[in-house]
């Protein structure tokens, strides 16, 4: 499969016109978008829903957007609740991370790229992730 998993970090920083990172996401999302498809999943799309108060304004946006909807298979949902069981272990922040798992785990899965500015937890529990973020996109 070709293509990007797109984390929701960068397309609310376009969205909402953030100052310090609506340039970088949008010049990295054109990039890609050039040459494979941009995809989120339901996680993506649960988290965007707050930033909208009707579902067909962000349906709209996701459509001009260029986003393709993937589904989460089982395999990529199992993997999800045995790496966030690890963090746990692990004693990490009970800020309930558990998005980033199904959404880092369904990148692993599917051996395809992640853009986002959330680094720390895609790399140090979900290794195999190729990050595409502004410390490695050039």
């Amino acid at each position: 499969m070709k293509g990007v998993l797109v984390d929701s970090d960068v397309i609310l920083d376009i969205f909402l016109d953030n100052p310090l990172w609506a340039e970088w996401s949008l010049k990295i999302l054109s990039e890609h978008a050039v040459r494979t498809t941009l995809y989120i999943n339901p996680v993506i799309y649960a988290e965007l829903s707050m930033g909208f108060e009707r579902i067909e304004d962000l349906d709209y946006a996701i459509g001009r957007g260029g986003f393709k909807m993937l589904d989460i298979p089982r395999e990529a949902l199992f993997l999800a609740g045995k790496t966030f069981l690890t963090y746990r272990r692990k004693k990490g922040p009970k800020r309930s991370p558990l998005p980033d798992f199904f959404i880092g785990a369904h990148a692993a899965i599917l051996e395809i790229p992640l853009i986002t500015r959330s680094i720390s937890n895609y790399r140090n529990f979900l290794p195999t992730v190729c990050l595409i973020t502004p410390d490695t996109a050039g």
